[in-house]
């Protein structure tokens, strides 16, 4: 009654057919077409494949081990390692605790655990994204608060 209710998967982990072990270091850029694991560190660009058919959805796995050193592109993108460089996922993105970004990321849909870090700009894109959420106020609105800031720590 009260436990977790399970959330449906959004990725298909089980089309993961190439890895490069935590002792490999690639320099170089990847393609790769269903699913790629990386546990070692890729110094170049790791590309998903453009599908002919809806079937192929490519996927990126980053173990808390891994390492990338350039641009990712995919379709879906589960990362708990290091990216330095951008990331633009075209669906699914999920960044676990040991995550760390540094660069652009964009993506469709977005799932953030507590502990992971980004460093640089977030952008949701696609039909789900949302219009800027800033809300100016009139500038006489913003005087009367600042009055009452000074006011309080007076």
């Amino acid at each position: 009654m009260f436990g977790k209710s399970k959330k449906p998967h959004l990725i298909e982990v089980s089309k993961l057919s190439s890895l490069i072990a935590e002792d490999v270091e690639i320099t170089g850029d990847i393609v790769f077409g269903s699913g790629l694991r990386i546990d070692g560190t890729l110094k170049g660009n790791a590309m998903g494949k453009d599908g002919d058919s809806k079937k192929e959805k490519s996927l990126l796995v980053l173990s808390d081990k891994g390492r990338i050193e350039g641009s990712v592109r995919c379709y879906d993108a589960v990362i708990n390692g290091t990216v330095i460089g951008d990331l633009e996922v075209e669906h699914f993105l999920e960044l676990q605790p040991k995550a760390r970004v540094s660069g652009t990321i964009r993506y469709h849909k977005l799932q953030m655990e507590v502990g992971a870090g980004v460093q640089g700009t977030i952008t949701q894109v696609g039909g789900d994204a949302l219009r800027d959420n800033v809300v100016e106020l009139p500038a006489e609105k913003a005087d009367k608060g600042d009055k009452a800031e000074r006011a309080r720590s007076a």
